[in-house]
């Protein structure tokens, strides 16, 4: 029986979305509040509370409110368990690809020898 891992689910819908994973490089730079991310995206306030949401329930995007003021910055998490399974797929993708090859090789050889 196949396992999938409920975070992994999490994380890929959370960065399937362009602003989110442009919401991870900037705060790859530093911390930022809300209103400051959704002045740099051009959004409304309601819609980064939106996507700072779904970065939080994946554990990429931790806040933290101060008075009125709601910070954001890269959870402890990371992606470790997200690039594993990318490259074991990517691993298993080239190896079908590599045999893939030697059989077109295998074909024009005998296409050759004809």
């Amino acid at each position: 029986m196949v396992q999938y891992s409920a975070s992994l689910d999490l994380s890929f819908a959370a960065l399937a979305d362009a602003t989110r994973r442009g919401v991870i490089d900037q705060l790859g730079r530093g911390e930022a509040s809300i209103s400051s991310l959704a002045d740099r995206f051009e959004m409304t306030l309601t819609g980064m509370k939106k996507h700072v949401q779904v970065l939080e329930r994946a554990g990429l995007v931790v806040t933290q409110k101060v008075g009125r003021v709601r910070t954001c910055r890269l959870g402890r998490r990371g992606l470790a368990a997200e690039a594993a399974w990318i490259d074991e797929h990517r691993r298993l993708f080239e190896a079908r690809f590599a045999a893939l090859d030697e059989i077109i090789r295998e074909l024009k050889e005998e296409d050759g020898n004809a």
